[in-house]
């Protein structure tokens, strides 16, 4: 009796400390996810693979139901707990991270994955994204060094190796998505602006290096040549993508009617957005944007009544690491960005990408609580 009134008054402390409208449009977003897998890509995707009809549908339920527990785990700790947690579940990521290019598992040109025998074959860098904010937001806010400059050169080994590794996978969204999440939070923490264009020439001076000199890195070149240059370089995917759009207008073409989810391989994760756009109109994109906004401006609301430094930074960050996901895969799906192969976040299937942003929304969940904790 004793056992199941602790659940229940845990649960209700849960509940009652919640910011909510922030709690119901991560849910309205991962249900509509839900629901575009079960009525648009999940079917295709299946009869692509040989595999039971509603496989992907029934695995992406078990994402998010998973994505759920992750959400209820991060914002139910207490702040302490999660930020020392935090830090454990950094190392670890970045180990698996560094283990990718030797023992990672290669799809289609590029070793992003591991594959463990114990384990569902997951991405690292999905895994790592929520707790590189929390660590970047520890060394900007620490109190350890005398001058400030400390701070923002050490986040900036921190970021460094990370960065290298994913243009080794290859991998050039998350590495772009990951460096300005690091300029955000550098620019937001109220770094000198002569300061911040220094650290900003040096990692692009490294990027251009890199795309230029370096042999191994000439994909990316190739794939910006073929972005400016449709002609000189293989565009059908997005090609594809940026006409399913337009076909569909602005009320679409119907349930099933679209074609584009049989012409490209990735349409249930990297071209969702094209997929939906096609079937439904412009006018659900729109809707998707709004509640992407939406979720925007409750974390903001809640942000600017923060007074606590690091707090705000690890707010600032993870949003932005879904605003700028989401501003990267709708700019791939509209050829306004070249190819990156990046997730829609909460929509788009895929365990680690679904995982990964369950994180972010239980971090989120945990520091815009009523209940205020000192740090």
């Amino acid at each position: 009796m004793n056992i199941s009134f602790s659940i229940y008054k845990f649960f209700y402390t849960w509940w009652k400390n919640i910011n909510k409208p922030i709690f119901f449009t991560i849910t309205l977003l991962f249900f509509l996810g839900l629901f575009f897998s079960l009525v648009s890509t999940s079917l295709i995707a299946s009869d692509k693979l040989n595999t039971n009809s509603y496989y992907f549908f029934l695995k992406h339920i078990i994402y998010i139901s998973l994505g759920f527990l992750f959400i209820f785990f991060f914002s139910s700790i207490e702040k302490e707990n999660l930020l020392r947690i935090s830090l454990i579940l950094f190392i670890i990521c970045l180990i698996f991270l560094v283990l990718v290019p030797f023992i990672g598992v290669q799809v289609k040109g590029s070793k992003r994955w591991l594959d463990f025998m114990f384990l569902p074959r997951f991405q690292p860098i999905e895994l790592l994204k929520p707790f590189i904010v929390i660590v970047i937001a520890g060394v900007l806010t620490s109190n350890k060094f005398k001058k400030i400059f400390y701070n923002y050169f050490l986040s900036f080994l921190v970021i460094i190796p990370i960065i290298f590794l994913l243009i080794t996978q290859p991998d050039i969204g998350q590495t772009f998505l990951v460096f300005l999440t690091w300029l955000t939070l550098v620019f937001i923490s109220g770094i000198n602006l002569t300061i911040f264009f220094i650290f900003f020439l040096l990692i692009l001076s490294l990027l251009f290096y890199l795309i230029f000199y370096v042999t191994k890195f000439n994909y990316i070149l190739i794939r910006l040549k073929s972005f400016f240059d449709p002609s000189s370089g293989n565009n059908y995917q997005s090609e594809k993508a940026s006409e399913a759009i337009i076909n569909g207008g602005f009320f679409g073409k119907g349930i099933g009617e679209g074609v584009l989810k049989n012409r490209v391989p990735e349409a249930h994760t990297d071209y969702i957005v094209s997929v939906i756009s096609e079937e439904f109109g412009a006018i659900i994109i729109i809707f998707l944007m709004l509640i992407f906004l939406l979720f925007i401006y409750l974390v903001f609301k809640k942000l600017y009544s923060e007074k606590n430094d690091k707090i705000r930074l690890i707010l600032v960050g993870s949003i932005s690491i879904i605003l700028f996901q989401a501003l990267i895969h709708f700019g791939v799906n509209i050829r306004l960005f070249p190819t990156t192969g990046m997730t829609l976040p909460f929509l788009s299937y895929g365990g680690s990408s679904i995982i990964g942003t369950s994180i972010l929304a239980g971090i989120i969940l945990n520091f815009t609580s009523r209940k205020i904790d000192k740090l």
